[in-house]
């Protein structure tokens, strides 16, 4: 940790929007709110890790109440200052273990966020949180990556996810613990800057056991929002999973 703020504290929530600006357009945005629109049927949405509102405030423009968990003050302060921000109720605090009041029809987990918690007992923790807020037969979507495990080969270590002027960023990864760190590289007016987050990858069936152990089952796993099927090629995967009804 470097703050109480974790990895997204001010000098990253300061410019967050920016870095991540591709994830803003309406294109990768849109098909999202849909699906968990849809999703929701009416009821309360809880995003984990709201951050500065990226899905949350399109979302709750479509007239679904949100309510958003964040340990990232500095993050959060960004969704306040924008439109619509007010609207969204925020708890401050560790996703996997923060509590919520009332329940909720659907909750979500997108960005690669499950990955920020760092062991897999945080991981379980979070999907057994999430079972605890939803109603009977309330959905929980996650988006994440598939392991990028067959582009090491044989004694490397990390895969660069982008290579520009001025910007450089890769994955390394120890494949023993599945623990995997984002190293970032910029220059800007002269000055280097470079942050390192520790993230933990998981696999799509490792997911469904976390899912299984918190009393949920799989309903639909796709390669993306707009529900291509899930294959072996696939890179990602949007999964829904279900709280038993009765």
């Amino acid at each position: 940790m470097i703050d109480e703020d974790g990895y997204f504290g001010e000098p990253v929530a300061a410019g967050y929007d920016e870095s991540s600006a591709e994830m803003f357009a309406a294109e990768v945005v849109g098909p999202a709110v849909d699906l968990l629109a849809e999703l929701a049927g009416g009821g309360r949405a809880l995003e984990l890790g709201v951050g500065t509102g990226r899905i949350a405030l399109p979302l709750s423009a479509r007239g679904v109440e949100v309510h958003g968990i964040d340990m990232s003050r500095a993050m959060v302060e960004r969704l306040r200052a924008k439109p619509g921000g007010d609207a969204i109720g925020v708890t401050i605090g560790d996703f996997a273990t923060a509590e919520v009041d009332g329940g909720f029809s659907l909750a979500y987990l997108v960005f690669n966020t499950i990955s920020n918690l760092t062991t897999q007992d945080s991981q379980v923790d979070c999907f057994r949180n999430v079972a605890g807020h939803l109603e009977p037969g309330g959905r929980f979507v996650v988006e994440v990556g598939v392991p990028d495990l067959r582009r090491l080969p044989p004694g490397q270590n990390a895969v660069p996810f982008h290579v520009s002027e001025g910007r450089l960023g890769f994955d390394e990864y120890d494949v023993a613990t599945q623990a995997m760190t984002s190293h970032h590289v910029r220059v800007k007016d002269g000055r280097t800057e470079y942050l390192a987050v520790p993230f933990r990858y998981v696999w799509p069936s490792e997911l469904d056991l976390m899912a299984r152990l918190a009393g949920m089952r799989l309903v639909h796993r796709w390669d993306s929002w707009t529900r291509e099927p899930f294959t072996g090629e696939s890179r990602q995967h949007v999964s829904v999973w279900e709280k038993p009804a009765d």
